[in-house]
Order: C-alpha cells, then structure tokens, then sequence
C-alpha cells in the first residue's frame, strides 16, 4: 500500500487591525483577509495586550483616536518596546479627518505608513508587502553587520579589542584559570563625562580622547592581558593570573591617573571622569568568563549611580562591591585577624584565623557591603609561617 507525504500547510501571516469602529475593521479585513490572517481589536489597550502576546502579527493598522488608550500612545509602546519582535514591527495608521500636524505627530511616534479609511484592498495590500520587504531588508543587514562583527577583532577608534573578541580571549583565559586553579580578574570602566564632553566639543573630538584615554591604559598594561571596547564610552580588561587585590591596585591607580589628567582642547579643560567595576575568580563564583565580567559591569553601575547621587569623586568607588560601612560583628572579626599573633595562639589557631577570610567573603557579599580583603589580607600575611 502507498501513502501519501503529509501535507504541510504554511500559516498565513497576520495582520493586527486596531479601530473603535467596527464598521472599519470590517472593511479593511474584507479586503485583505485572502492574504493575511486578520485580528482585531477594539482599542489601542486591547491593541497593545495582543502585540505583546502574538508573535505571528507582523503588521498593525492603528486609529489615532481610540478609547483606553489612543494611538500615539500605543506607537510610543511598541518603539520603546524592548522587545526587539514588538519594537520593528510596521505600523500603518488609519486616519480620517486629521491635519497635518497630527499625521507629523505619528510619524515622529514612528508610524510607517498612513492609509484612509476609503483606500482600496489593492493599494493596501501593496503597502503591507513593501513593509515586510523592507523589514526583511533590515533584519538582513543586521545579521550581516554582526557576521562582520564577529570577524573584525580590533575597535577602529580605540585599536582595543571588540566586544565579541575579547570574550573569546577572555573565555581561554577563564579556561586555563579553572583547569590550573590560577587566578582571573575582571576590570571594566567607563567614562562618565564622554557625553559631557560630546556636547563641548562634538563627538570627534570626544573619541579621540577616548583613543588617547585606551591608549594610556594599555601602555601599563602586560602582553598577556586582554583590554576591549564594550560599549561607547566603556572598556574592559582581563588580568589572568591576577589576584583580586593585585587587579584593586592597578584599579585604584589608573583611576587615580585619569581623574588627575589635565586635558584642554581649544582653552576648553575636558574633566575624565571614570566609574570601575571589579570582579575576580578568587572571591567570585562564576562559570563562564561572560559572568565574571556581568559582575564587574554590575559593581560598574552601582559605582556610577553613587556619583550620580553624590556627584563628589571618592576612593571607594574603585571597589570590588558597594563601599558601606561594615557591621561591627564583622569588624570585630577583621580585627581578631589583624590583632591576632600565631605565636601566642598556636600553629592551629592561626589556621582558623587564616581560613576565616572565606566566612567573612561570604558574609559580605550576603549583606551587600565591602568585601575588607586588604585588610584581611595584609593581616594574614603579616602572620609568622
């Protein structure tokens, strides 16, 4: 006996239609629903409820004026969307009576296209093709940009590493640190008054001192170590075989050289202004280096907002987590260790002083406040062996 290959039926693609007047909705999908699968909904509410659910929708047609919420309000939605399906979609608005202003207002909200509410099933069926096509187009680009991406290794302002390159040199470098037990850190900083700058002297002039700002970073830097580009005004660097103590230090000292730089340009001083983030192997838990540097970039943010908030420079900024004060049950056992003398308490008790440093790690990270490892690591190592 034979059979038949199942049939493999394609779903048609669909359309969203978005008008308080029924009699609209109607007319409209009558005249494209051979081609597309229609929905509809009364309001931009509704409306917006439906974009967020269903994937399948690749067009929306939108009124201005509609009750809950109006169409300018649901184009703002779906530009802002940080869903990138709901944030490219195309939107054609249905308008009516409306003036030229308003017709601007939408297409600075980021409508596509318009159509009245009298076009023809031809006209508009057109105009939804040359939308897909041209979404198409974009998501073609985009895939090719990040195909070269992926290929070049160096930034073109900086010469710094790009992002995807130094991740794949920090991925070898986390590698050999897991296998051998060696020792990993993770600097990002990022340049605060970039913006402030931009709006000086214009954005040239600004990436130039970026270059200069890379460039001074990577002179002090070993052969070994990695230093990247990985945003628009933000680096990072990867130390293999660097303690988190020993990278704190190069940290502290780069921000206190770029915070002290006296930069003019045409009789205008260029304040640098850095926020750091810290993360190690040796007092953080992570399993890829992508993890140890979201470490660093989140002690990163959490430094920039402080300025934000306090808008003064302080030192203990360059931190491996939020600078607070420490509670004095913990202060007290920092104490204990850097007033603790082995050869009174014995070979065994300073053991435990020694393995202490790990508990109060621990604690620190649960209470969210500065992890003390110079003082606790000075204090140990002036220990007798």
């Amino acid at each position: 006996m034979s059979s038949n290959p199942p049939v493999t039926t394609i779903p048609k693609q669909r359309v969203l239609l978005v008008d308080d007047s029924r009699i609209v909705r109607t007319t409209i999908a009558r005249l494209i629903r051979k081609s597309f699968d229609v929905r509809e909904e009364a309001d931009g509410e509704a409306g917006w409820q439906a974009i967020s659910t269903d994937p399948s929708i690749v067009v929306v047609f939108s009124d201005i004026q509609m009750p809950k919420l109006d169409g300018f309000a649901l184009l703002e939605r779906i530009r802002t969307s940080q869903d990138q399906r709901i944030k490219s979609v195309p939107v054609i608005v249905i308008s009516g009576d409306e003036d030229d202003a308003t017709k601007k207002r939408a297409r600075a909200a980021g409508a596509n296209d318009f159509i009245t509410k009298t076009t023809d099933g031809t006209e508009i069926l057109s105009r939804i093709d040359n939308l897909l096509h041209l979404v198409e187009a974009k998501q073609q680009l985009v895939v090719s940009k990040q195909a070269i991406d992926q290929t070049v290794t160096r930034d073109p302002i900086t010469g710094t590493f790009t992002p995807h390159y130094l991740v794949t040199e920090g991925g070898k470098h986390f590698s050999h640190a897991r296998r051998h037990g060696g020792s990993l850190s993770v600097l990002v900083f990022h340049v605060d008054t970039y913006i402030e700058i931009t709006d000086k002297v214009g954005k040239a002039v600004a990436d130039q001192l970026l270059a200069r700002i890379a460039k001074l970073v990577m002179g002090t830097l070993r052969a070994e170590d990695s230093m990247g580009r990985t945003s628009e005004a933000g680096f990072a660097v990867i130390f293999p075989g660097t303690s988190s103590q020993q990278a704190l230090a190069f940290a502290r000292r780069m921000h206190e050289q770029l915070e002290k730089a006296q930069v003019t340009y045409r009789e205008q001083v260029l304040k640098i202004s850095t926020s750091i983030g810290l993360s190690a192997l040796d007092v953080d838990a992570a399993s890829s280096i992508e993890e140890l540097m979201k470490l660093a970039q989140q002690r990163l943010k959490d430094a920039a907002n402080r300025r934000a908030q306090q808008r003064i420079v302080n030192q203990d900024e360059v931190s491996l987590v939020k600078p607070m004060n420490l509670p004095s049950d913990i202060d007290r056992a920092v104490q204990v260790i850097e007033n603790s003398n082995v050869d009174q308490m014995g070979e065994a008790a300073g053991e435990v002083l020694r393995r202490m440093l790990p508990f109060i790690v621990a604690v620190c990270r649960k209470l969210n406040v500065e992890i003390p490892l110079d003082r606790i690591t000075q204090a140990i190592r002036n220990q007798p062996k």
